[in-house]
């Protein structure tokens, strides 16, 4: 469902910048001029970019603007959800990947953990709207390690332990996080869990999907630091 949103408080700073513009500000500094990609008209009236997002998917946002203005909102279309399956066959496809670790191989090293981050249910991507996540029982805070009871009895942490992370890699770049709580969770043994973006320092931009470059985030390659 699309709908409108409404702020419930004033701004915690007059200096405080929305996500648009913050992404406006790196493109601009970072990518070459182009007409087409008008960020500053983009950040200064958001119904400009709706109107770009209609334009490029005019089945889905027919009316953009208008339709999303009611009070219900509206629903994006997924055929999907109607057992509809837009592939040759006309039925749902399968297709499996060619490695499922193909961010790193730890070949014999067992001291390698691999991190999968996570978003709490008080989270809208990179927006964090508190620090309790009733998904997992964690509460008053997001410096957590999510780790399987026979890993921390392999490496002697108990729980509460305050532990760290680095990556592992061949770069050269020292990645590392500390101040982490271990927290014993139900997670497969040789992985373990923490927050986005919190985690987002340990993960090397090279590692990422083969097909949409989008950065390996649930298969990080990582050392414990106790």
């Amino acid at each position: 469902m699309i709908h409108r949103s409404k702020a419930l408080s004033e701004p915690a700073s007059k200096d405080l910048l929305s996500e648009p513009r913050i992404v406006a500000e790196i493109a601009k500094a970072t990518l070459p001029y182009n007409a087409k990609v008008p960020w500053d008209e983009w950040v200064g009236n958001y119904a400009k970019v709706r109107d770009a997002i209609e334009a490029t998917y005019p089945d889905q946002f027919k009316d953009f603007n208008q339709r999303m203005m009611k009070p219900e909102g509206f629903r994006r279309p997924i055929p999907a959800s109607h057992r509809e399956w837009k592939t040759e066959s006309g039925k749902a496809q399968f297709t499996v990947p060619e490695a499922i670790n193909a961010s790193f191989d730890t070949g014999e090293d067992k001291d390698v953990l691999r991190l999968v981050t996570l978003r709490s249910n008080d989270q809208f991507n990179t927006t964090v709207y508190g620090y309790d996540d009733r998904f997992r029982g964690i509460h008053g805070t997001r410096d957590v390690l999510l780790l399987n009871p026979n890993d921390m009895a392999k490496y002697n942490i108990s729980n509460g332990q305050e532990v760290g992370l680095a990556t592992v890699s061949n770069d050269g770049v020292d990645r590392s996080l500390g101040g982490l709580r271990a927290v014993a969770y139900n997670i497969p043994e040789g992985s373990c869990g923490g927050y986005y973006p919190e985690c987002n320092v340990l993960i090397p931009v090279y590692q990422h999907a083969q097909g949409s470059k989008v950065p390996a985030a649930k298969s990080v390659p990582v050392r414990l630091v106790l």
